[in-house]
């Protein structure tokens, strides 16, 4: 702690805080002690990282019915054009809406109660979704393109609650590692569908020309869709079984007059402005929008490149673009979860290091000119070399999102008052959307480049 204190002393404006202790007083100082070294529970962690699989997994499933959706909308020009711009316009709009009027409303919050909602609401959607795969497979376009907008609608409600709830409760245990496991969680929510989705394009055989795509589409969207139910409502039971948990113990502690853990599921929320969050968590508030922002950028030139391999009669699937691009996207999310996991080596944490997790979020945009040195469009790479696309570009830039994006979430308990934490921990989730939403925008101007 003192190699800690001598390292951010030259910044006193942004010293990590911790509750004064009066010597004299045995209760306070008892209750110093029992904040400072809460337990770690391998219980807590594993249904946070639950919670951080079915975070992401939902709206990875999405993605993964994409050729359910234009097979659905395939006979409507307009809408198999737009059916995509549309659910990215309508999700980051109402995520960001959602999560700025939630990091709002503080005083008497109950963040549990938000999780739940959330988690309730997924499980609505998702099953609607599912039984919609048999239920209304005749129905017009416009009708099912309105059902879908509403379905969305109804899952980026359900994110921003979720993310506003998650990130403020678990700030309140004190413990970095509950957040890392949050966002390990949604290191391995972006790693299985790519690896499912290249499976089952390699399973099926090639299409001779002129062949028609078979009409099975329906039968994988049900099965995707159902999943992101069966996996909400384990996250559900998991998280109220961990509340009552928490509450027991709270009370417990509450009748030994030993409870400052920063939880209570009961006590009113104290209410802290925005605007006082962002001057505590400027450098990191400022960090993970950046990284975020950058990051939206990998989508379009992912979906763009091409295998340096020209097309041969006896080249690897592997190198079809079909097959291609979520491999790409694989080799990113998994450079992403590794990052999230470099977190808990304790020498390669950046925590309590903000203006350097801000110094880096600036630097990662130098990935951006090495995706223009790859073979975009078919178009020919200047660098022509796969292995420099997959290793270099996209499992480093995937490794340093969840590094500094995990750094960011976890640290920012370290920099304000336990009372604090909640308000914090939903103002860094406010800004992780705000950077979602920023690079989405940012993201058309790169694509049309």
């Amino acid at each position: 702690m003192n190699r800690i204190r001598r390292l951010i002393s030259p910044r006193p404006t942004y010293e990590a805080i911790e509750q004064p202790v009066d010597p004299d007083d045995e209760s306070t100082h008892s209750s110093h002690q029992h904040r400072k070294h809460a337990p770690f529970s391998k219980y807590e962690y594993a249904v946070f990282f639950l919670l951080g699989v079915s975070m992401l997994w939902a709206w990875n499933m999405f993605l993964a019915a994409a050729p359910y959706f234009y097979h659905r909308f395939h006979s409507d020009d307009w809408a198999a054009t737009h059916y995509q711009p549309s659910i990215l316009s309508v999700s980051t709009v109402t995520n960001l809406g959602s999560s700025f009027i939630l990091a709002k409303l503080q005083k008497g919050a109950s963040y549990p109660k938000r999780v739940t909602i959330s988690l309730l609401i997924n499980i609505v959607v998702f099953t609607l979704l599912a039984f919609s795969t048999i239920l209304m497979k005749d129905v017009a376009v416009g009708t099912y393109f309105a059902f879908l907008m509403f379905m969305v609608f109804g899952a980026s409600l359900a994110t921003g609650i979720n993310q506003n709830g998650v990130y403020a409760y678990v700030s309140g245990f004190g413990r970095e590692e509950y957040t890392q496991a949050i966002m390990g969680g949604q290191g391995v929510a972006g790693v299985l569908p790519c690896i499912v989705q290249i499976l089952s394009v390699i399973s099926v055989p090639s299409k001779k020309e002129g062949q028609a795509a078979p009409p099975e589409f329906s039968k994988s969207a049900f099965a995707y869709f159902i999943t992101a139910t069966a996996v909400s409502s384990f996250a559900l039971l998991a998280f109220l079984s961990l509340v009552k948990r928490r509450s027991a113990t709270t009370l417990s502690d509450a009748t030994d007059d030993h409870s400052d853990s920063g939880v209570s599921e009961n006590d009113p929320s104290k209410t802290v402005s925005l605007w006082t969050l962002f001057k505590k968590l400027r450098f990191m508030a400022t960090a993970i929008f950046l990284c975020f922002t950058i990051t939206m950028t990998f989508p379009v030139f992912t979906a763009e490149i091409e295998s340096v391999h020209a097309p041969t009669p006896n080249r690897s699937r592997l190198f079809d673009q079909a097959v291609f691009v979520p491999l790409a996207f694989f080799f990113w999310n998994a450079g992403d979860l590794l990052g999230r996991m470099l977190v808990l080596v304790p020498r390669l944490s950046l925590v309590h290091r903000p203006l350097a997790l801000f110094l880096f979020s600036i630097a990662r945009a130098g990935f951006i000119p090495l995706y223009l040195l790859c073979n975009i469009r078919g178009r020919g790479a200047v660098v022509e070399s796969d292995f420099f696309y997959l290793f270099v570009v996209q499992l480093l830039f995937g490794i340093s999102n969840g590094y500094l994006g995990s750094n960011c979430m976890m640290g920012a308990g370290q920099w304000v008052s336990p009372e604090e934490r909640e308000p914090a921990g939903g103002f860094m989730a406010l800004m992780l959307v705000g950077g979602l939403t920023a690079g989405s925008l940012m993201s058309f101007l790169v694509a049309g480049a």
